[in-house]
């Protein structure tokens, strides 16, 4: 049950995402570990003042553009993103016809299964990482996050990593595939690793690049391409870190 913020609270937004976590957590759907990593990206986001600034817009029109040029794209969700934006992360993928796969480093089979119904709930088509028949170990990784599904992250061309996804980004980037990842932290693993690194809050990003993907969808190919080609992830991180210098 999430308790009532007053709207005029000058962290109301913030506060709304505690409880939605703790709520999840109670669920069964957010582990104690992602609470923890929760508030380290909150520190992040303070520090950009809570808002979405306009390099970690430029990447969330590059990452809708790679996602809507991509054969074979999905959308990884964890317990955070399925707590946080469920519904979003459905319309996105519809809008940008990806497929999606529940992929949890602390797994267990009812909270894979209670994150999917929130998903199937939200009329999202079909939802992968719950048949073990289809699970595949990638090798060069040693935690838990070796598992993926091989009709789903396997065999993709471009993967949307909502969160931290270090040693998986740099292992997947390395066999050529796409990677575009959420993350506070642009001094992380998962963000230098990425081809394209939104440094912004999971709860912006995905209605940002909702109506992004509703503006783009019909542009032809070539127009994609030049913005993604005008697009330089190294550049952009080191401006968010100067954004967030200039919050300290």
């Amino acid at each position: 049950m999430i308790h009532k913020i007053a709207p005029t609270h000058p962290r109301a937004s913030s506060l709304i995402i505690r409880e939605k976590l703790v709520d999840g957590f109670k669920n069964g759907i957010v582990v104690p570990h992602g609470l923890i990593a929760h508030g380290r990206g909150e520190a992040f986001d303070y520090l950009l003042g809570e808002r979405t600034t306009k390099y970690a817009y430029e990447a969330e029109k590059a990452a809708v553009c790679l996602l809507l040029l991509s054969k074979k794209s999905i959308i990884s969700v964890n317990g955070n993103t399925a707590a946080l934006c469920a519904r979003d992360l459905v319309t996105l993928s519809n809008v940008t016809k990806s497929r999606i796969e529940v992929n949890l480093f602390h797994k267990s089979v009812a909270r894979s299964n209670t994150i999917a119904r929130i998903l199937k709930k939200e009329d999202a088509f079909d939802v992968l990482g719950l048949d073990d028949k289809s699970k595949m170990m990638i090798k060069d990784i040693s935690s838990n996050r070796k598992y993926v599904d091989k009709n789903g992250i396997m065999n993709s061309d471009t993967i949307f990593v909502a969160l931290e996804d270090g040693d998986r980004t740099e292992s997947l980037v390395k066999k050529g595939k796409k990677v575009i990842s959420v993350d506070l932290n642009p001094l992380s693993r998962t963000a230098i690793a990425s081809n394209i690194t939104i440094v912004d809050n999971i709860v912006r990003v995905i209605p940002n690049m909702i109506k992004i993907s509703e503006q783009l969808v019909k542009k032809d190919k070539y127009y994609l391409l030049q913005l993604i080609n005008n697009f330089d992830n190294k550049e952009n991180i080191h401006k968010s870190l100067l954004m967030i210098k200039e919050g300290i």
